[in-house]
């Protein structure tokens, strides 16, 4: 996580910078920023988990294809589920929009210099969105292969993207990230064919190389019958029944340990 460009602070996280007495150093500000945030995503929880809603952390490097699978997510399942989202982006409104169009909500959340959510954020959108008129909420994290996963937002799963026009080594680069995760989404697998660089099997053996389980689907949004292993693991998730979920600390703290 980055705490010497700001990104680390948030308007909902700023006061623990501002507020303390005497000198700070980063490491109090960061663990007192921490748990500040996971308090609040257990009151997220609670609000996901009082209403029936699954919530899941979408998360991956920009121009991954979050939009575009959400787009395609939500055309394949809006007739059955009643379904929002929460974006999130440094700047503009573009991704909502995009949602919206799909007819169903959308709240856009601009960082400013962030380059992650919180669960600060996150709340401040919740008031906007109907959860008792909701069966599953996607939150866009932004395009961020660091920061965000060391954010729990109240989440009750983290789903990473790993696109084939990036590095098929990526799990192996940015490990935190990849170890917190419950899937790992292979996207624009369309490309694959004009692709020479890019080995799926070589992006599974840097996932299984940490040590997890992390299953993993291939997935092409712009190609419906592709995006069907996707789909069928939401309605697995959608199906089981969910207890308050715990704190994805401990989870995230054994990623960084790891």
């Amino acid at each position: 996580m980055c705490t010497t460009c700001g990104c680390s602070m948030t308007p909902g996280t700023a006061h623990l910078k501002l507020d303390r007495n005497g000198p700070a150093t980063v490491v109090d500000v960061v663990q007192d920023l921490l748990a500040a945030n996971d308090q609040v995503a257990r009151h997220n929880r609670e609000h996901f988990d009082a209403h029936g809603v699954l919530a899941i952390n979408l998360m991956s490097s920009p121009g991954a294809g979050k939009t575009a699978l959400l787009e395609a997510t939500i055309v394949a399942l809006r007739d059955r589920y009643r379904i929002a989202v929460i974006e999130g982006d440094l700047e503009t409104d573009n991704d909502a929009v995009r949602i919206r169009a799909q007819g169903v909500p959308a709240v856009q959340i601009t960082t400013g210099t962030a380059c992650h959510l919180d669960a600060s954020l996150v709340h401040g959108a919740l008031h906007e969105l109907p959860l008792a008129g909701l069966d599953l909420l996607f939150i866009e994290n932004v395009g961020n292969l660091v920061c965000p996963a060391s954010f729990d937002l109240g989440q009750h799963l983290n789903v990473t993207l790993l696109s084939v026009t990036e590095g098929d080594d990526k799990p192996a680069k940015y490990p935190v990230i990849f170890r917190a995760s419950d899937l790992v989404v292979l996207s624009k697998v369309d490309l694959l064919e004009v692709l020479e660089d890019f080995d799926p099997s070589r992006a599974a053996a840097a996932l299984r190389s940490l040590g997890g389980e992390t299953p993993m689907i291939r997935t092409a949004a712009r190609r419906t019958e592709q995006i069907r292993p996707w789909l069928d693991w939401l309605e697995q998730q959608l199906a089981r029944p969910r207890a308050v979920s715990p704190s994805s600390r401990p989870r995230l703290a054994a990623a960084v340990a790891a």
